[in-house]
């Protein structure tokens, strides 16, 4: 459960992060690219083994890590975008709402137990995500850009499923963290493209892109403002992997209670510490957050 907890701390820091990188007009691709590159150090710091490049090539994982390194980079960019562009209220029930898809692949795949308080409390905890992200803005600025929370709907899901899968399926003990580095390196390859060919053609695509680098300060910033987001990151797929390693909580379990928590926490936090408003219908849905919490746990 401790696993699961410090999960859930370190992805509630992820969606804080974004939010001060727009706060201190951080150049969001370029500190998630040097995101990947802190975070790919920290899983190379935590393997105990040998790194060898070859056998890494030939394990069974390997493609798995390549393709979520992919998803990894596209679905933060959509993540980061989500949260400046239609808020972070929708950024996190967007992506916090697609726990329902690895939740009916465990029920499909893994014949997990499906009884009813269970199904019961994953039903509450899907409106009590959506109950305490909703704000008097969100119907309009999902309105406004729902293809967005759409891509990062669906993103979010397929990487929390391939995770689970590439876990119970191809990762052996204690490979977690050199997996998670392997992870980290596509993305970060991947982002370096990104990079260099909105260089070549002197055209950034994305508006969050627009803000420069030019100066001393900008580049510190992007620096610290990426490290910060790679030790949370690293962490959060960290723990969750653990979390999903562990034999007594089932996927369904892990998924529905870490995503609740994530939107019950950044939801208060938002409160405290960016002096967001929160109405009566938000703290209903905290308050069914807590509940569902309960009785998936305790299923």
């Amino acid at each position: 459960m401790i696993y699961l907890l410090l999960s859930i701390a370190a992805s509630t820091l992820i969606f804080i992060v974004f939010k001060l990188f727009s706060k201190y007009n951080i150049n969001t691709l370029h500190a998630i690219v040097i995101n990947y590159v802190v975070a790919c150090i920290c899983g190379l710091i935590a393997y105990d083994g040998k790194i060898e490049i070859g056998e890494i090539i030939n394990s069974d994982w390997f493609l798995g890590a390549s393709l979520l390194g992919f998803m990894f980079i596209a679905i933060f960019n959509v993540m980061a975008l989500t949260s400046q562009r239609n808020g972070l209220s929708v950024a996190s029930v967007a992506s916090k709402m697609s726990v329902i898809i690895p939740v009916v692949f465990g029920f499909y795949a893994y014949k997990e137990s499906m009884g009813l308080q269970k199904v019961f409390g994953i039903v509450m905890a899907l409106v009590a995500v959506y109950l305490t992200s909703k704000n008097p803005k969100t119907t309009k600025n999902l309105t406004k850009g729902l293809w967005l929370p759409i891509i990062l709907f669906f993103g979010s899901g397929i990487i929390d499923t391939s995770i689970k899968y590439i876990e119970t399926t191809y990762l052996p003990e204690n490979g977690i963290p050199i997996f998670s580095a392997t992870v980290f390196v596509f993305a970060f390859t991947i982002g370096i493209c990104i990079i260099a060919y909105n260089n070549l053609i002197g055209k950034p695509k994305l508006s969050v892109e627009k803000i420069q680098t030019n100066t001393t300060k900008d580049r510190f910033k992007v620096v610290f403002g990426g490290s910060c987001l790679g030790i949370v990151n690293y962490l959060s797929i960290y723990y969750v992997l653990k979390a999903l390693d562990h034999e007594s909580l089932e996927s369904s379990v892990i998924f529905t209670v870490n995503n609740v928590a994530i939107v019950m926490l950044t939801t208060l936090i938002g409160l405290f510490a960016f002096k967001e408003n929160i109405s009566r219908t938000n703290w209903v849905g905290i308050a069914l957050a807590i509940i569902s919490i309960a009785l998936v746990t305790f299923a």
